[in-house]
């Protein structure tokens, strides 16, 4: 008995900005900083491969220098709204009763809640008062796959069961404006906000594109490369520059031999469903697997229409290639990378 993924939603914060239309907020953060400086800043911007960023607060609140307190306090009160319309989307669109579901995860890494978010959805949608709770916390950008592996290993040992992955993220809540370094500002240039929600199911009548397999690839010595510090004024990103490379270096051994074991290769793949990180490691992805005949392009207009939202990035990846009803025995691999080093896989078939 396979784990089969039902269906997967997505919902976006109120605000958003294209890029063009943050330019003037940065100059207004720059306004002390030398003009080879600002012009260094707008480039970044402008090559992110972003067209617009979502967010849970105004361009102005942003950039405004609030304490971790207030900005924690709007993430608190949004993500809430966020994940009732987002699990109720994804009701909707598998024609779900609430009182269904078994099991619930909540995914989130840009603020702190206790108790945490699910705690609010058990009781904003009237959710089963046995139903079982995991709230992810730690894991970044790799944590929307994490979740799936999860209910996975969950719904395998509990067949006829159901499970939703809420994935949550508001980077833009941990922008420091104080911080005129690199990484605060490439971090600023390509992430944004969003919600997903994926339902899956070990139902044996519920449709949907099944779970072949699932593995986690960790990087040893790496946990310097990506993450956040906890400072005085919130969530510092922490991003190392080798990020890219260090994935290539290794992709190798993060794809093939889990194919292989699934007495599988690259070539009987049939679609690729990456985690935008962001343009340079879309770049290195494009360079490994162009030659093969395959592409990402729904990964780069993800990345071009919403930005990295960390953990929730890749659930819209997969969205896009549920909602394309492709051809029954069509395979493709989920990809997201996060701290720790750490890299999640997921193996499916329609």
């Amino acid at each position: 008995m396979n784990v089969k993924i039902a269906t997967v939603a997505k919902q976006l914060p109120k605000y958003h900005r294209s890029t063009d239309e943050i330019l003037p907020f940065l100059d207004s953060w720059l306004y002390d900083q030398d003009d080879r400086f600002k012009r260094k800043v707008k480039k970044i911007f402008g090559n992110a491969a972003v067209d617009k960023r979502y967010s849970i607060m105004s361009p102005e609140e942003v950039f405004t220098a609030t304490s971790f307190e207030e900005k924690n306090d709007i993430y608190t009160r949004e993500v809430v709204t966020l994940g009732k319309q987002v699990l109720n989307n994804a009701f909707a669109k598998a024609n779900w009763e609430p009182q269904t579901l078994d099991f619930i995860i909540t995914v989130s890494c840009t603020g702190i809640m206790i108790p945490s978010l699910d705690a609010y959805l058990i009781n904003a949608l009237n959710l089963r008062q046995d139903i079982v709770r995991l709230p992810v916390t730690e894991m970044g950008c790799a944590a929307g796959v994490s979740g799936v592996v999860y209910a996975n290993e969950f719904l395998k040992a509990n067949p006829g069961k159901r499970a939703a992955v809420i994935a949550i993220e508001s980077p833009t809540a941990t922008f420091q404006h104080s911080d005129f370094s690199m990484v605060n500002i490439v971090s600023a240039a390509i992430f944004g906000d969003g919600a997903a929600c994926v339902l899956l199911s070990s139902h044996e009548e519920d449709q949907g594109v099944e779970i072949i397999d699932t593995e986690m690839y960790h990087f040893y010595d790496a946990q310097h490369m990506m993450g956040f510090k906890l400072v005085n004024t919130g969530l510092q990103m922490i991003l190392d520059q080798q990020v890219p490379e260090t994935i290539a270096s290794q992709f190798p051994d993060i794809i093939h031999p889990f194919l292989k074991k699934n007495n599988l290769i690259i070539d009987q793949i049939d679609h690729l469903i990456f985690h935008p990180g962001g343009r340079k490691i879309i770049e290195t992805v494009e360079e490994l697997f162009g030659k093969l005949g395959k592409n990402i392009d729904d990964t780069k207009e993800v990345l071009r229409l919403y930005g990295n939202m960390s953990s929730a990035t890749v659930l819209y990846v997969l969205e896009r290639f549920m909602d394309k009803r492709l051809p029954k025995g069509d395979l493709g691999i989920m990809l997201s990378f996060g701290p720790g080093f750490s890299a999640q896989r997921v193996l499916l078939k329609w």
